[in-house]
């Protein structure tokens, strides 16, 4: 008999499932596919507050996600990093004042400590606006941070994992049959049908959680998720610096163009659009694809266009359905319901934010209070993930450490490992002393020893978990590459 269920394999189902086997709860969690194959690995790859939500006055959201933005800087400094936003003046949108007195808001509300505050950026005094149209003399630039949105979600599981919870992806709960003081869950993975005590569920299935609402209640019919499509562009990078920008389009949303992947790209988004087709299968639209590149080529100087884009993804963002008239003002803050009506109880969590889901598992497990009297305290607030015990959070103190005792290694491949694994990087190079030690090469600087240690320690168990959830690197392979890595899983990664 296990304490909770936790049904869902995306950012807020593996950060409950932390934090309850972190309070000494016995924990399982199932996952239908791969950790973070939706949702979770469709943002826009920010832990932010969300500027724009200001100008909907929720500032309870904003402050919640702007003191959690610092407590997830802290605890993985290696996924997480801070950048710089550039907001362009358009006269036509907005007054300068207002747009100041909202970052002035935005620089306070949080209790910032960590990052640097907004400053006024003029042409003639900087080249951060170089890239963009001569009428854009007029610029803000403030502080949020980047997150490797997939990765944070890979920790999430690790940590609990760690900590004695069961993570189980590619297993799907196909039924729930509540009893008077725990659930019957029945669960379909790669080995079969099992069945699993538990004395709580949470339903953490995101787009799907009115389905497993469904198997909790049968018969019952009930909606309570407004599905949204977001969806991105990466096209070959298309401004010097590390910074970001920030654009308003016409039609009131937000666009942002990041640097992606090494510098070498720009992720471009993100739409807003009501989705009620097929969630296992979402894609880009043409329509969408057009509005990104008008929306980017309205700020810079050159024109994009469909043909310069290289890659896309799109994902669905679960929202709690408040009634708002347009898709763009639907709440990103979460909601959650705890049903004990007539046994066992189920949680349910709706919506939600990647960078509040450390807030949101502690808010969960204290509805979840009175069902464990015997839980552990809350933990997370000052707690690492792994990898991210780096002192004071200096990532590149780290590194520089990190390229003495590896000096043989090359440093574009030293920094990606200390990127992506912090300080377990040693757990990955293993005993490799030369490049030729690290294992077969697949290209775009994978090698064997890292595909290994996914398999081993990160719950992959395919090319695509490898190159587009655990890294992004399907994006520096050529395709003949990529199939000899899926030729690699089918012949070689059991044995």
């Amino acid at each position: 008999m296990h304490d909770l269920l936790v049904i869902g394999g995306g950012i807020n189902g593996v950060g409950i499932a932390r934090d309850a086997a972190g309070r000494g709860l016995s924990v399982v969690l199932c996952e239908k596919d791969d950790l973070a194959a939706h949702t979770s690995s469709a943002s826009t790859k920010l832990i932010h507050g969300g500027l724009r939500y200001l100008e909907q006055y929720d500032f309870a959201l904003v402050r919640k996600a702007l003191i959690e933005r610092e407590i997830l800087l802290r605890a993985a400094p290696h996924i997480i990093w801070p950048m710089r936003f550039v907001l362009p003046y358009d006269k036509d949108l907005r007054p300068a004042w207002l747009i100041r007195l909202g970052l002035f808001i935005y620089d306070h509300l949080g209790g910032r400590k960590m990052l640097p505050p907004t400053k006024t950026l003029r042409r003639r005094k900087t080249h951060r606006l170089d890239p963009l149209k001569d009428e854009f003399r007029l610029a803000f630039e403030y502080s949020d941070c980047w997150v490797e949105d997939s990765r944070l979600v890979v920790l999430n599981a690790v940590d609990a994992v760690e900590r004695g919870a069961d993570v189980l992806t590619r297993t799907a709960c196909v039924a729930l049959v509540r009893h008077a003081d725990h659930w019957e869950a029945t669960l379909k993975g790669p080995d079969g049908v099992k069945t699993v005590m538990a004395r709580a569920v949470v339903n953490a299935a995101g787009g799907w959680v009115d389905d497993v609402l469904g198997l909790a209640e049968p018969g019952a019919n009930q909606t309570h998720l407004r599905l949204v499509k977001g969806s991105h562009i990466i096209v070959r990078r298309w401004h010097e610096g590390e910074h970001a920008y920030f654009f308003q389009n016409g039609d009131g949303r937000i666009m942002f163009a990041i640097p992606y992947e090494r510098g070498e790209f720009t992720l471009i988004g993100t739409t807003d659009v009501p989705y009620e087709a097929n969630k296992d299968k979402v894609e880009i639209s043409q329509d969408e694809i057009d509005y990104l590149c008008a929306g980017a080529s309205e700020y810079y100087k050159r024109e994009i266009k469909p043909s310069d884009v290289v890659a896309t993804y799109s994902g669905v963002r679960p929202l709690y359905d408040d009634h708002a008239a347009n898709a763009s003002k639907v709440t990103r803050d979460y909601v959650l319901n705890c049903d004990r009506a007539g046994g066992a109880p189920i949680l349910s969590v709706f919506g939600g934010k990647i960078t509040t889901f450390r807030e949101l598992a502690e808010h969960a497990l204290k509805e979840l209070g009175p069902d464990f009297p015997g839980m552990g305290k809350v933990w997370t607030k000052t707690a690492s993930l792994p990898g991210g015990d780096i002192p004071q959070a200096g990532f590149e103190d780290f590194l520089r450490g990190a390229s003495l005792r590896h000096a043989w290694m090359e440093q574009r491949l030293l920094r990606r490992l200390a990127r992506a694994y912090g300080t377990r990087m040693d757990r990955v190079i293993g005993d490799a002393k030369t490049m030729a030690s690290l294992g077969r090469h697949f290209g775009g600087g994978l090698y064997e020893a890292e595909v290994r240690y996914l398999i081993d320690a990160e719950f992959a168990m395919s090319a695509e978990d490898i190159l587009w959830r655990r890294s992004k690197l399907r994006l520096h392979l050529t395709e003949a590459e990529q199939a000899g890595l899926a030729n690699w899983f089918a012949e070689e990664a059991v044995a």
